[in-house]
């Protein structure tokens, strides 16, 4: 049985988790990161030395990275139907999962590491308002994005660069900030909430 490691509070844990949902896969999960079993704990530590979450275990093939074990799930448990095969229909999913994991986290850290998590470290008001702008910016890029392809993120169907993207809307929406208008972003917030599997691992009031 696959095995999935992490807190379910975890951003990164809640793709794995929400796919697992859209491919009704059964898991067992272990909540490391939570009090008492630590990510610095050496048997964590000898799955993934980056001492991060999620871990997935999956008939003694460890991976970690939470965007390569989205790769790997809906290639291994009948996920064509979001992740296809046909290098033209895949390169847009890939796409947006990237632009995900790098233009769009990068622009909320700071911002999400302040208002969310109240870190001492960043509050400086002159970063916060330039990673405020940084965040908008991008989120307006996705805006634009969603305005053309008309439903999702890499065009009219529901696909594997959803789920990443889906958890980081949702985010963008549980922080305290000004949201600007954003018309496409909101309607397809509103469309993932009838996704079960977003209900419960992502618009959850969990940011």
């Amino acid at each position: 049985m696959l095995k999935i490691l992490g807190r379910k509070t975890s951003i990164n844990v809640r793709k794995v988790l929400w796919l697992c949902a859209e491919l009704n896969i059964t898991y067992k999960h272990e909540a490391w990161g939570d009090e008492g079993l630590s990510l610095h704990a050496p048997q964590f530590m000898a799955l993934n030395p980056n001492a991060l979450v999620p871990v997935i275990i999956d008939d003694g093939l460890v991976i970690w990275e939470s965007n390569a074990i989205l790769r790997y799930l809906a290639n291994s448990y009948g996920g064509a139907w979001l992740y296809p095969e046909e290098p033209r229909l895949r390169a847009p999913v890939d796409q947006w999962i990237d632009w995900q994991a790098t233009e769009l986290n990068t622009s909320w850290r700071y911002a999400f590491m302040s208002l969310v998590r109240n870190s001492p470290a960043h509050q400086d008001p002159r970063l916060l308002a330039a990673a405020v702008k940084g965040w908008t910016h991008t989120m307006g890029i996705l805006n634009q994005q969603l305005e053309k392809s008309g439903r999702y993120v890499a065009g009219r169907h529901f696909s594997l660069a959803d789920i990443p993207i889906g958890l980081a809307v949702n985010r963008w929406f549980e922080t305290p900030l000004d949201h600007p208008d954003f018309p496409a972003i909101q309607t397809y917030y509103e469309r993932l909430t009838e996704r079960p599997g977003f209900t419960t691992w992502g618009r959850n009031g969990t940011p």
